[in-house]
């Protein structure tokens, strides 16, 4: 999809979709055209969640959604597809704990805002993002504004020529709630936190505008 998604942690997803800069700039759209949408599996290496206050990592050697994107022309980019599950395996956190990172709020909804032709690069953002982090004797909550809004955003794009949905570590309103204690202060409820991933999308999609 040509949207920059804004993950999946946890992402992930989301899954999940990369953007960048160039000569020509994005231009925000109000039309969509998606083929061949429908049912897409999305695959990431690592992912990373950052407490960018205490600079404390959260990474992940690999994560797999499954999105659901609409099809057809004429479309809104509001909730153009939807993450409908995401896993993340692996997991090591503060302390060099290990942790199980569980994907709450599903469906997370993805939103295409721009699209850059020269690129062939949408971009867009992520919405409704919610995630559990527990280890041994640390646990806490990635949202948005508050541990139960279930409103997590990030920032995405999706490049049509690698069929690549990025999640960006700007433009979102990640924060880490409800830390116990024995998180040793490696991460603080209230902290605001990034997640950068790439996800290979199959089957590959098209998405352009108008």
């Amino acid at each position: 999809m040509r949207t920059r998604l804004a993950i999946l942690l946890l992402p992930p997803a989301a899954a999940a979709v990369a953007i960048g800069l160039s000569a020509a700039p994005a231009v925000a759209a109000t039309s969509w055209t998606v083929k061949p949408g429908s049912v897409i599996n999305a695959a990431s290496g690592t992912t990373t969640l950052k407490d960018t206050t205490t600079g404390t990592s959260l990474a992940c050697t690999s994560s797999a959604a499954k999105t659901t994107l609409r099809s057809g022309s004429g479309l809104s980019g509001t909730s153009i597809g939807s993450v409908t599950s995401i896993s993340f395996t692996k997991c090591t956190g503060p302390l060099g704990l290990a942790f199980t990172v569980t994907a709450g709020g599903l469906p997370w909804h993805i939103n295409a805002v721009s699209f850059n032709s020269t690129t062939g690069t949408t971009t867009g953002t992520l919405t409704g993002v919610h995630a559990s982090l527990s280890g041994s004797g640390c646990t806490a909550v990635v949202d948005g504004t508050s541990a139960t809004a279930n409103n997590g955003k990030v920032t995405i794009t999706y490049t049509n020529s690698s069929h690549t949905l990025r999640v960006l570590t700007t433009g979102g309103n990640l924060h880490i709630y409800n830390v116990s204690s024995g998180c040793a202060g490696a991460i603080k409820s209230g902290d605001s936190a990034t997640q950068s991933a790439a996800y290979v999308i199959t089957p590959a999609q098209t998405i352009t505008s108008p």
